[in-house]
């Protein structure tokens, strides 16, 4: 038996279904993509900055993978490897774990790089692009391969490059000024 593969006209129609699994999908062109599994490494680095922030400024307002963000062009949606919710979020997210575009956007998305070129236009070129769109005040590029910590601040709409942070460089947020961490604490187990 053949089975036919679900295609949505809105994205509201893509909200309504459950296929009855806990799978992850990117809405692109109206068709289910299913999103890989993360690697070791990439889980690894995203819960290192998931437990700074965590004692930075609480639990509720730090989100991991399963964070769902709409955007405008395709695919739909992304998953960032992790994304710092405002206040106003956390009742609008207790339903559904998915953030609209008629909610205000994230102050931070951070994504940790896959190797790969292809991955690395997805993440340095399509992402920001879709991130920019967004609003999203910052967005951070965590790249394995260089052990940078790449910084993107939204300025006039446009992300502007703050810096690529290594070693023992501290890592200078203007929204987490109080943020005491260095690149090399990002890749390093302590």
């Amino acid at each position: 038996m053949v089975q036919t593969k679900p295609r949505f006209l809105t994205f509201e129609e893509y909200l309504s279904y459950d296929d009855g699994t806990k799978d992850l999908y990117e809405l692109f062109n109206g068709e289910l993509i299913a999103v890989p599994p993360e690697s070791g490494v990439n889980v690894q680095l995203a819960t290192r900055l998931l437990v700074w922030f965590t004692h930075l400024i609480g639990s509720d307002r730090v989100r991991g993978q399963g964070l769902e963000l709409e955007v405008r062009g395709e695919p739909r949606n992304r998953y960032p490897d992790l994304t710092i919710i405002r206040e106003e979020h956390i009742l609008q997210l207790a339903t559904r774990n998915t953030l609209r575009l008629f909610m205000a956007p994230p102050e931070l998305v951070v994504e940790v790089m896959s190797p790969g070129e292809l991955q690395r236009d997805r993440d340095y070129v399509a992402k920001r692009l879709q991130y920019q769109d967004r609003g999203i005040p910052e967005y951070w590029l965590i790249d394995p391969q260089l052990q940078a910590v790449i910084l993107l601040r939204l300025e006039s709409e446009t992300y502007v490059e703050v810096g690529a942070f290594q070693s023992r460089d501290r890592i200078i947020s203007s929204l987490f000024s109080e943020l005491q961490l260095t690149a090399d604490q990002v890749f390093t187990a302590r």
